[in-house]
């Protein structure tokens, strides 16, 4: 199995470069492939600040990275979850944060914005308190 680095999801999506995005593209079907969720958190950010993807295009990246059939990624229901709550107005990293935290007690935050999405939340991630 190949790990794969945040760039090799770039080039394949973006394909903003058709020789790196090939080579990209056939990496991703070569052989099983592991994405790291620190890959897919950075991606989300590279994504949105390099190449101004709105939350619905990256959040249907997200979704579509998560469904790969040679792909292994980590956290992947998490990976998903924030996903959809992406499109319902949360911001990626805090929605992954919290769908991470499943099994715990609770989430603390200072983020007033994120705990009053949560208190909307019925997933199973723990219900968020503001310190």
């Amino acid at each position: 199995m190949r790990a794969l680095d945040t760039n090799v999801l770039v080039r394949a999506i973006v394909q903003d470069d058709a020789a790196q995005g090939r080579r990209a593209q056939a990496c991703l079907s070569a052989q099983p492939v592991f994405i790291p969720v620190t890959v897919i958190l950075e991606l989300e950010w590279v994504l949105r600040s390099r190449y101004g993807f709105s939350p619905r295009a990256i959040a249907d990246a997200m979704e579509k990275i998560a469904i790969l059939e040679n792909a292994v990624v980590g956290e992947q229901a998490a990976v998903v979850a924030a996903a959809g709550k992406m499109r319902q107005g949360w911001d990626f990293a805090d929605a992954l944060h919290h769908a991470l935290a499943a099994g715990c007690d609770d989430f603390a935050t200072f983020d007033t914005t994120l705990a009053r999405r949560a208190g909307r939340d019925d997933s199973t991630a723990p219900p968020v308190i503001k310190v």
